[in-house]
């Protein structure tokens, strides 16, 4: 698997071509369908009508031009009628749209987010997130870029380790973790309110958990110093499912 999955990468990087954004390779590792939602940041356009069915074993070449800002999840266990576009995911689901078209999704999801450079700066950031709790493993690496590029991901499935009170499970399986801030709604666990610093507002014995399960994603609001990554690659491949997870 791990020779294949190399030499996936050396043939993403001398056969695609260089565009003025930057090119998004989605992979889908899993053993089953998933359904990626992609959410633009204010002002800036959601990708591929916002979501998209990827088969297992399946890729999708997105191009993102430049600055482009947003996250990108994956949705599981989906339902859509074919005409209308409409149906639900047991987790991630986007109001219930095969195609985002601007809805975020439903926590708990585990997200990809990015700022692919700004007017200012060439510089990219990106980063695994679990502040929306998880529903898949997933990495964001670099093709390019130079000494420094880092790799963002949470390869290990937290669903296996999540407390009781975070789970969300359908047909007897939990199929997703909740974070904190949507079991609770607390301003201590959402970091808002009298909590919206990052003196006031400290990790949590879930955050903890998240931690250590997946110590390159980010587990509270204010985890920066650990989960944020930065490139300036012109592609990068973010696997859901990726190889090795556990």
């Amino acid at each position: 698997m791990l020779a294949c999955f190399s030499f996936f990468f050396f043939s993403l990087f001398i056969s695609l071509a260089i565009s003025d954004g930057t090119q998004l390779i989605i992979v889908n590792n899993c053993k089953e369908s998933i359904w990626p939602g992609i959410l633009g940041s204010a002002g800036h356009p959601f990708l591929k009508d916002g979501g998209f069915h990827l088969s297992s074993g399946e890729q999708v070449v997105l191009e993102a031009p430049e600055n482009w800002s947003g996250r990108i999840w994956g949705r599981q266990g989906c339902c859509f009628d074919e005409k209308t576009g409409k149906g639900s995911c047991q987790t991630g689901d986007c109001s219930g749209l095969l195609k985002c078209i601007g809805n975020g999704g439903t926590p708990p999801a585990t997200l990809v987010e990015m700022t692919l450079g700004t007017p200012k700066s060439p510089l990219h950031f990106y980063d695994v997130s679990l502040v929306d709790g998880f529903n898949l493993p997933v990495s964001m690496i670099p093709v390019g870029g130079g000494v420094g590029c880092g790799v963002a991901e949470c390869k290990a499935d937290v669903n296996i380790c999540c407390p009781s009170m975070l789970q969300v499970k359908c047909g007897g399986k939990v199929v997703g973790c909740k974070s904190a801030c949507s079991a609770t709604k607390s301003a201590r666990y959402c970091c808002t309110g009298d909590f919206t610093s990052p003196t006031r507002c400290r990790p949590s014995v879930f955050a903890h958990l998240f931690k250590a399960i997946c110590p390159g994603a980010y587990s509270y609001a204010y985890d920066d110093s650990t989960s944020l990554r930065k490139c300036g690659a012109p592609r990068y491949v973010i696997t859901f499912c990726p190889p090795n997870y556990k």
